[in-house]
C-alpha cells in the first residue's frame, strides 16, 4: 500500500543525501517534496499541514545545522514526526478488571468487521485468551452464517441465537451474550455490530444502543485502508456518533496510495490498535506506529520479522539446530526443507524480503520471486532418500535423474538447487567457526557417519542394531511415525518414479 510513498520519500532524502550542507532553501525544497509526496497518498490535508509545519520547524533549528551529516539529521526527524502521526506508542487493548472484557466493532459495510472479528479471536486465542464471537450483525444477509463459519476455521465459540438476514433484536443478542459468556467461562467477548453503505441515523441509533445495553471496555472503529479521503469524514461521524477507543485498519495490503493509514489517528484523536494485511485469519497482527514508519521510510522493520519467525519455527526445531551446531554437525537437506516450510508459513516471500533493511530498492527483483519454487524444492528433497538427505554426496547422475523424474522437475533444477544448498551448506560451516564451534564435521555417534577405504569411496559404517546393521530403510526422526494414508491415493496421482531405482539406492544407502 505504501509503495509509491515510500518511493517519492526515497527520491527525495537521496537528491539531499549526497550535500554536506543544508541551506534554508534546501530544506524548503524538501519539505515541498514531502507534502506533495503526501498528498499525492491521498492523505488528509489538515494532516499535511500539521506534519510539514513540525519538519521545518525541527529541520531550521540547532539538531540539523549543527549534525555532522545534515541528510541523515532530517530523515530522523521525518521518521520521528512519521512515527508521532500514526500515533507514538503501541496501544494494547484495555481489559476489564472483572471478566469478560467486551470488545465491539463498529463500521461501515464492507469495511471488513466480521472477517476481522474472526482475526481477533484467533489471535486472543492465541494469546491465551478464551473469547466468544457473538453475531449482533442482523442486517446483513448471511453476515450471520459468515462469522459462525469463521468461529469454526478459528477455533472459537460463536453466540448467535438470532439467524439475521433482516431477523432478530440485535440489542437483545450482545445483552444476552453477556451471561452467555459468564456461563461458559469466556473471558472476552467480541461483538459483530451491522453496518450501511453510507451513514445514517438508524445504523448510528442501533450502534449507540448496543454499547448502552453491553457498556463495552473498547469500541474500535474498523475502516477500509483503501477508501483514501472518505476515512476523514467517515471516522470523524463514527467519533462524533457512537464514541470510539480505538482504531482497526482493514485490507492494509490493498493497492491504494495509504492515506487512511496516516490520517485517521490525526482526526479520531485516537490509536491504531490492530492491522489486518490479507485474506487469511493469521494475517492479522498489533500495530506498532515506529515499525510503520520504518516501512515507509524503506527501512525495513526486523522487529516483526523476527517475531514472526518466532511464531512458526518450532521451540523443539530451534533447540534441534542450536545442538547440530554445537556438536559441529552438517547441515543436511532435511534441514534446509525444514526451514523452507517455516519460511513458507511466514506468509508471502515479497513481504518477507520487503521487511529487511535495504530491501526497497530491490522492489522489482522481489515482485518477480515465485512462491512456488520453493514447493517445487520441497518436491525435490522429498525424492529423495533419507540418507541422501543427510549425505547429498551420495546423489550420482542416475540418483539425480531418478530424484527429477520423482519430483516432475527437470534434472538441471535438480543440479540447481544441490549447488545452492553447498552455498548454504558452506556458510554455516563458516557461521559456526566464527562463534567459535566446530566446523561442521558429522557428529562421530551418528550411525550414518561415512569413512572413506582405499580407493577413497565412502563406505557406512555398520553398527550393532543399527540401520546398516538390519538392512531396513529407516525415516528420518521428525518422521516417524507420521507417514500418510496412502489406502486413499489414486494411481495416476502418483509422480513417474522409478521405484526399482529408487529401492535399489535405498539398499546401497543402507
Amino acid at each position: 500500500m505504501f509503495d509509491a510513498l515510500s518511493d517519492r520519500l526515497s527520491g527525495i532524502f537521496e537528491s539531499i543525501r549526497g550535500k554536506g550542507r543544508l541551506t534554508e532553501a534546501d530544506i524548503d525544497a524538501t519539505a515541498r517534496e514531502i507534502r506533495l509526496a503526501l498528498l499525492e497518498a491521498d492523505v488528509a490535508l489538515p494532516v499535511v499541514k500539521t506534519f510539514i509545519a513540525q519538519i521545518k520547524d525541527r529541520c531550521k533549528g540547532a539538531e540539523v545545522s549543527k549534525a555532522l551529516n545534515p541528510a541523515q539529521q532530517i530523515i530522523k526527524i521525518v521518521n520521528e514526526e512519521l512515527v508521532g502521526i500514526l500515533g507514538g506508542e503501541t496501544r494494547r487493548i484495555n481489559y476489564a478488571k472483572q471478566p469478560p472484557t467486551v470488545i465491539m466493532l463498529a463500521g461501515l459495510q464492507g469495511a471488513g468487521k466480521t472477517t476481522l472479528a474472526g482475526k481477533l479471536a484467533k489471535w486472543l486465542k492465541g494469546d491465551g485468551h478464551s473469547p466468544l464471537l457473538v453475531a449482533a450483525d442482523l442486517q446483513r444477509p448471511n453476515a450471520v452464517g459468515q462469522l459462525q463459519v469463521l468461529a469454526e476455521r478459528a477455533g472459537v465459540a460463536v453466540y448467535a441465537p438470532q439467524p439475521g438476514s433482516g431477523v432478530g433484536d440485535p440489542v437483545a443478542v450482545a445483552t444476552d451474550s453477556i451471561a452467555e459468556a459468564r456461563q461458559k467461562g469466556h473471558d472476552v467477548v467480541i461483538v459483530d455490530t451491522a453496518g450501511r453503505l453510507g451513514i445514517d441515523e438508524e445504523m448510528m441509533q442501533q450502534a449507540r444502543d448496543i454499547r448502552a445495553a453491553v457498556n463495552p471496555d473498547e469500541v474500535l472503529f474498523v475502516i477500509d485502508a483503501m477508501i483514501g479521503q472518505d476515512a476523514v469524514n467517515t471516522a470523524e461521524a463514527f467519533r462524533d456518533g457512537v464514541g470510539i477507543s480505538g482504531v482497526v485498519l482493514s485490507k492494509l495490503d490493498g493497492d491504494a496510495r495509504g492515506g487512511a493509514a496516516l490520517s485517521v489517528r490525526h482526526v479520531t484523536g485516537q490509536p491504531i490498535l490492530f492491522a489486518s494485511t490479507g485474506e487469511k485469519l493469521e494475517d492479522f497482527d498489533v500495530f506498532h506506529p515506529d515499525r510503520m514508519a520504518s516501512r515507509i521510510l524503506g527501512m525495513g522493520d526486523m522487529l516483526t520479522l523476527i517475531e514472526q519467525a518466532e511464531a512458526v519455527f518450532e521451540d523443539e526445531q530451534k533447540e534441534e539446530m542450536t545442538q547440530k551446531l554445537l556438536q559441529g554437525e552438517d547441515f543436511t537437506l532435511e534441514d534446509f526443507l525444514e526451514q523452507m516450510q517455516a519460511i513458507r508459513k511466514m506468509g508471502p516471500i515479497g513481504n518477507v524480503l520487503k521487511m529487511m533493511p535495504g530491501m526497497g530498492q530491490m522492489k522489482q527483483q522481489i515482485d518477480a520471486i515465485d512462491d512456488k519454487q520453493i514447493d517445487r524444492t520441497s518436491a525435490i528433497i522429498r525424492s529423495m532418500t533419507p540418507a541422501e538427505r543427510r549425505d547429498s554426496s551420495l546423489i550420482n547422475g542416475s540418483r539425480r535423474l531418478r530424484i527429477a523424474n520423482g519430483s516432475g522437475v527437470t534434472v538441471s533444477e535438480v543440479n540447481q538447487l544441490l549447488t545452492r544448498f553447498k552455498d548454504a551448506q558452506k556458510m554455516m560451516r563458516q557461521m559456526t567457526g566464527a562463534m567459535g564451534l566446530p566446523k561442521g564435521t558429522k557428529a562421530t555417534k551418528s550411525p550414518y557417519n561415512k569413512r572413506k577405504g582405499k580407493k577413497g569411496k565412502k563406505k557406512p559404517v555398520a553398527r550393532r542394531g543399527g540401520p546398516a546393521a538390519k538392512g531396513m530403510p529407516q525415516l528420518p526422526p521428525g518422521l516417524q511415525g507420521q507417514m500418510p494414508d496412502l489406502s486413499q491415493l489414486n494411481a495416476a496421482d502418483l509422480p513417474d518414479i522409478d521405484l526399482e531405482q529408487f529401492f535399489k539406492d535405498q539398499k546401497k544407502d543402507q
